[in-house]
């Protein structure tokens, strides 16, 4: 389900036979809510730490607790979707392989009538549907990966920065059907920790509880690791290049941008960029892929660097005249990119050959900038993990606006 924009439909199913499978399994909707107290944190975060990296893994996932009493789940952290599921006992109809047995629904559907469920359908296009009936979704990626499912809600521990501690109950996707194409390698995980801007988000229903502010963000470590954050109370208070979002409720978009090649006009006039924590790569649409695919073979001293066709980790690839020992014995040869984005004034995204290139098992270098184009993305263009390594990213959903600055993300903020 990674390196591809994250792509969310949701409708409800209209399957009598499926829908007659699971009326005794869901038949029943009052959830036994924990013991909680809303309060006010605004100015706190939950800080999470994350494991994995982009090679060889290709994601990052973090750790959530879930129902009560708790239990672990391992989620692919996701930008470019908006809700969270976990593989669902329901029970399960096609579950893939994963690192915990699926979660267990206990009387806890949300309802046809819930606003989460309202916010993900909409009431024209599903009149058969009562207001007591569950609530059901199912969200398909561009990659083909789906997964289909129930909504229920259950309570989430969560430990705030303050020291203060919560266990809301939380809307999430209870997935008994989930379909990876054959071509594709699914994350060893439990499910999708989606962290858009819609309601059904985790983080937005964590802001429209009182507990923390809509902001979201991560630092990707090139060492592996890192770590994710809910609310701003971590977010530094000077440093942070912002550039104005024009987020809708499926993605996070920095407007148009020009690409530079060390520091020079490529005639790459205008992308739309998206931030995705859910692609491994950077994605270009086709026609700025092959210039700059053409500007990085101009520059490239084929004295040194020579195409590596026998490396399949990724569709470019160089050898060294000598074995690379690590990327940053290759990164001398190869020139920093820029996005200069168009409406906003002098701000810019570097993207430093670290940024675009990765080192593989075969001790050569691959280009993570890939066609766009070739994997159904049309003219989208997509900021994957491979260039947001080594910053903090922050999504600022009140203030509409995206930022990011160098850390160290190897080490968790206090």
């Amino acid at each position: 389900m990674r390196g591809k924009w994250e792509v969310v439909r949701l409708w409800v199913l209209y399957c009598l036979l499926l829908s007659g499978f699971f009326q005794g399994v869901f038949s029943a909707f009052n959830l036994p809510r924990p013991p909680w107290k809303k309060q006010s944190n605004f100015g706190s975060s939950v800080v999470f730490p994350l494991v994995g990296n982009v090679y060889p893994k290709g994601y990052y996932q973090v750790t959530l607790n879930v129902g009560q009493p708790p239990k672990p789940y391992f989620l692919d952290i996701d930008t470019g979707s908006d809700l969270t599921w976990l593989q669902c006992d329901a029970p399960c109809v096609k579950c893939i392989p994963a690192p915990h047995s699926p979660y267990k629904p206990n009387k806890n559907v949300v309802k046809h009538k819930d606003p989460i469920c309202a916010s993900l359908h909409s009431p024209a296009n599903h009149p058969r549907h009562t207001p007591d009936d569950q609530c059901d979704y199912e969200v398909e990626y561009a990659d083909h990966c789906s997964s289909l499912g129930v909504l229920v809600r259950d309570a989430f521990p969560v430990k705030f920065t303050n020291g203060s501690s919560i266990a809301p109950p939380l809307v999430f996707g209870c997935g008994y059907d989930q379909e990876v194409p054959a071509s594709e390698h699914a994350p060893y995980t439990d499910g999708i920790l989606g962290l858009g801007n819609g309601k059904s988000s985790i983080v937005s229903q964590l802001s429209s509880l009182g507990f923390i502010r809509n902001v979201v963000g991560h630092c990707l470590s090139r060492q592996g690791g890192g770590f994710l954050f809910l609310g701003d109370d971590v977010v530094p208070s000077s440093g942070i290049v912002w550039s104005p979002s024009e987020s809708s409720e499926k993605h996070y978009s920095l407007g148009p941008a020009d690409l530079l090649f060390s520091g020079q006009a490529t005639g790459i006039k205008s992308l739309p960029i998206i931030l995705d924590s859910g692609s491994t790569f950077t994605y270009f649409n086709s026609d700025a892929y092959k210039i700059l695919l053409s500007s990085i073979k101009k520059n490239i001293d084929t004295k040194q660097l020579t195409d590596a066709v026998n490396d399949k980790s990724l569709p470019v690839c160089w050898k060294g005249s000598k074995p690379f020992k690590s990327l940053i014995d290759a990164t001398r040869y190869f020139k920093p990119l820029t996005l200069s984005f168009t409406k906003a004034k002098n701000i810019q995204l570097q993207l430093t050959p670290e940024a675009y290139l990765i080192h593989t098992d075969k001790d050569n270098v691959c280009l993570g900038i890939l066609n766009g184009s070739e994997v159904g993305l049309g003219d989208v263009n997509i900021i994957g993990d491979i260039s947001m390594l080594d910053k903090m990213v922050i999504y600022d959903n009140e203030k509409q606006q995206i930022g990011w600055v160098p850390a160290n993300c190897n080490k968790l903020p206090s």
